[in-house]
């Protein structure tokens, strides 16, 4: 396929903004990269895509979701609402991810992936929660994902709070799927939920299970709770406790890290541990602001994820922007080109380990074709130097005509290909009342 009359943003190192440039894609990498009329010169035949001067660039990358939470939007929390965040964990998710079954599994799944499509987010690194439905689950999540054309990183996020058995069974599900899927776009990592819900003999079980190449996805010290917790169980901090337990790795991904203390920090950065920030969730859990500048400054491997807020990773970008400058009261914290930084070249790089061989998150010759058209016209200068704040200021996922995912079109011209929208949310809507139906049930008041 070739792609023609496109302003390319290729990020890469460097980042640079090309003018009525084409792309020509076999098979599911880009094989060439030139100005359109050489390129529509040398390929002549085959199938066109007409960019019509709008912006091609990397499709967006998600370093932490939930698709799982799909069904608590427009859902109410019976009685007063909660307090804090572990309120909200024992009185919504829990009792949420309690009441899905493998149908719900598949459909919480799908209405994330047509949104992901719908938003150009090409990747996403799901963890995965379903304690009355934990064999298969990731299989059934997997072929949706197949199905979408999608790329993403799949666990299931093992805990003892719900007894031992299930906890053995999340620990097999993790370790099946990661050695049993075929899917080319899809890969397994070893998911644990968060030290405040994982024993010292559930610790020890995954760390001895995992296989030495593996990595952890884990939520570390999203609320004081989860540090609490660990001081009390055994006498140190999350970070620490999980490092006893072999848990920290250079393809571990730690989740959030808002209370984090300096000791921390460092351990972190010096075990190479992948650490994603989710402000949009933060803010609406009101557990606070990650030391963003202090991470970035130290060098830490720090990405961007949602936590199941929608799959719009601009508005990630714009919270993240902007939530540090508030709670510091700096406008120079969470600068545009560390946002960029993080959420373009981070990912990136992150999402590559777990695909060898594959460059992600540029548009050069041997990169895999995972790309987006965004109709975007400036009417100021856009340069490789001042592009983050065109996206923090200007980009709106509306703008995002075309989605494309190892050289397959899985939407174009804002038309779904590959996922009817008006049917999934047909059928996963049909599901819901019960989905709540089984949720009030399990619910704390």
């Amino acid at each position: 396929m070739l792609i023609t009359n496109a302003t390319l943003v290729t990020w890469g190192e460097p980042c640079r903004i090309l003018n009525n440039y084409a792309i020509y894609i076999v098979d599911d990498r880009i094989a060439a990269v030139a100005p359109t009329a050489e390129l529509s010169a040398q390929y002549p035949q085959g199938e066109r895509l007409d960019a019509r001067g709008q912006l091609v660039m990397p499709g967006n990358i998600c370093a932490h979701t939930h698709f799982y939470g799909a069904y608590a939007r427009g859902m109410a929390i019976p009685g007063p609402a909660p307090e804090n965040f572990p309120q909200i964990l024992e009185r919504l998710w829990w009792p949420l991810d309690k009441a899905l079954d493998k149908d719900t599994v598949r459909m919480s799944a799908l209405v994330s992936l047509v949104d992901a499509v719908k938003h150009g987010t090409t990747t996403l690194i799901d963890h995965h929660a379903s304690p009355n439905c934990i064999e298969g689950s990731l299989d059934v999540i997997a072929d949706v994902v197949d199905w979408a054309g999608l790329r993403a990183v799949l666990c299931y996020e093992v805990t003892d709070r719900d007894g031992d058995e299930k906890m053995h069974a999340g620990i097999a599900e993790n370790l099946r799927f990661m050695q049993q899927s075929e899917h080319p776009l899809i890969a397994g990592t070893f998911g644990l939920h968060a030290s405040l819900t994982l024993s010292d003999a559930a610790l020890r079980a995954c760390a001895d299970a995992a296989p030495s190449e593996a990595g952890f996805h884990i939520h570390v010290a999203e609320h004081e709770a989860d540090e609490e917790d660990s001081l009390k169980r055994s006498g140190k901090r999350v970070v620490q406790r999980l490092n006893e337990y072999g848990i920290l790795r250079d393809k571990t991904i730690a989740a959030h890290c808002v209370h984090i203390d300096d000791q921390e920090r460092h351990l972190l950065r010096e075990k190479g541990v992948w650490v994603t920030h989710q402000p949009r969730s933060n803010m609406n859990n009101a557990v606070g602001a990650m030391a963003f500048d202090t991470m970035f400054d130290e060098g830490l491997r720090l990405c961007l994820g949602n936590d199941g807020f929608s799959n719009n990773m601009w508005a990630e970008w714009k919270a993240a922007y902007l939530l540090h400058k508030v709670v510091s009261r700096d406008p120079r914290k969470a600068n545009g080109a560390a946002v960029a930084r993080v959420a373009a070249y981070n990912n990136a790089r992150l999402v590559e380990r777990f695909f060898p061989g594959t460059r992600l998150g540029e548009i050069s010759v041997g990169a895999a074709a995972d790309l987006i058209v965004v109709d975007y016209h400036p009417f100021t200068p856009l340069t490789d130097g001042n592009l983050p704040w065109h996206i923090l200021f200007g980009f709106e996922s509306s703008m995002v005509t075309t989605t494309i995912v190892a050289g397959n079109v899985l939407m174009r011209d804002r038309q779904l290909l590959t996922l009817d929208e008006a049917e999934i949310a047909k059928e996963a809507r049909a599901l819901a009342p019960k989905v709540w139906e089984r949720y009030a049930a399990n619910v704390k008041q």
